[in-house]
């Protein structure tokens, strides 16, 4: 996928989140998935037309690994989540388990609603603990690097977005 297919996607994804909560009185916070969220967070936030919050969590399933194992909670949830509309913002939903997770922890901490906002959806063939709420794109079921997603922890900092041979 070029670089200028990712910036179309964020665009998509910018012009429905303002849809969606545009015009309302409330102001979000975004909470960004660390850290493959940073770059996609980056790029769609400015592109929002409400005002929003600013914060972030940091759980991973892999780590510097390429197959998903144990989450592990590197920053946790903010207690600033209570009582607010939250996005949460990540680079891909591959399985789901660890945004469900950080879904799930948002909630229990007193989340008035939780919407996610990915820019990439996997294709798995097979269901998901979550879903997204705003999807830019759904790719193949492949190792994907680059654009906030990172192979053995390199290469999420590329413009456009690659998969590993095999």
């Amino acid at each position: 996928m070029t670089a200028a297919e990712v910036a179309a996607a964020v665009n998509r994804v910018a012009a429905a989140v303002n849809a969606a909560l545009g015009g309302q009185d409330e102001r979000p916070l975004a909470l960004v998935l660390m850290r493959g969220g940073l770059i996609f967070a980056g790029q769609l936030l400015p592109l929002l037309e409400l005002p929003v919050d600013l914060d972030y969590v940091d759980a991973t399933r892999y780590g510097d690994a390429i197959s998903g194992g144990e989450l592990q909670w590197r920053t946790p949830v903010p207690d600033a989540v209570a009582g607010r509309t939250v996005l949460i913002i990540d680079d891909v939903l591959d399985e789901g388990r660890t945004l469900a997770a950080v879904r799930a922890e948002v909630l229990a901490k007193g989340a008035q609603r939780v919407l996610i906002v990915v820019f990439a959806e996997k294709q798995l063939g097979r269901d998901k603990p979550v879903s997204a709420d705003f999807t830019g794109v759904t790719l193949p079921d492949r190792y994907l690097f680059g654009y906030g997603m990172d192979v053995r922890g390199l290469w999420r900092n590329l413009p456009a977005i690659y998969a590993l041979r095999g």
